[in-house]
């Protein structure tokens, strides 16, 4: 599985724990930045990953900031992305199952790194259920378009 992460700098340490706990498991992930936790806009790391799923060029998306709202309200601005925020593991399956998500937001200002991991794990075991859920994504998909 190809997955990407980004951060903004009140999500940084909270990438970085995540990183490593991914990469601990044997996933592959490419970091988009910020390389430090130096001060930067959101919308900008939102975007990158937002567009390397949206193209295809990953499968998967992870974004962390301070709450994860602001970078799912940027990603989800990219047509064919799905942003969820989640600070659960339960909501992270079930946005998987149900709403095919392909983007993980979280907040490092809400969460701590151990459920982080766990979350992204429960993100990423996760697979589109299909089905009943087919029609309602594809209404997303449609309102996404100006439908």
């Amino acid at each position: 599985m190809t997955l990407v992460i980004g951060s903004d700098h009140a999500g940084w340490d909270l990438k970085q724990a995540v990183i490593a706990h991914l990469q601990a498991s044997g996933h592959a992930v490419t970091d988009l930045g910020p390389p430090r936790a130096e001060r930067c806009d959101y919308p900008d790391f939102a975007a990158a990953v937002a567009r390397a799923v949206a193209s295809g060029d990953a499968e998967l998306g992870i974004l962390c900031c301070g709450s994860g709202q602001g970078m799912a309200m940027a990603a989800n601005r990219v047509p064919g992305v799905r942003a969820a925020v989640v600070s659960d593991t339960f909501s992270a399956h079930a946005t998987r199952q149900h709403n095919d998500a392909n983007v993980l937001c979280m907040g490092q200002r809400v969460i701590g790194t151990g459920l982080a991991c766990d979350i992204a794990d429960a993100f990423l075991g996760a697979t589109f259920e299909g089905g009943r859920h087919t029609g309602r994504v594809a209404k997303i998909t449609a309102l996404e378009q100006g439908s």
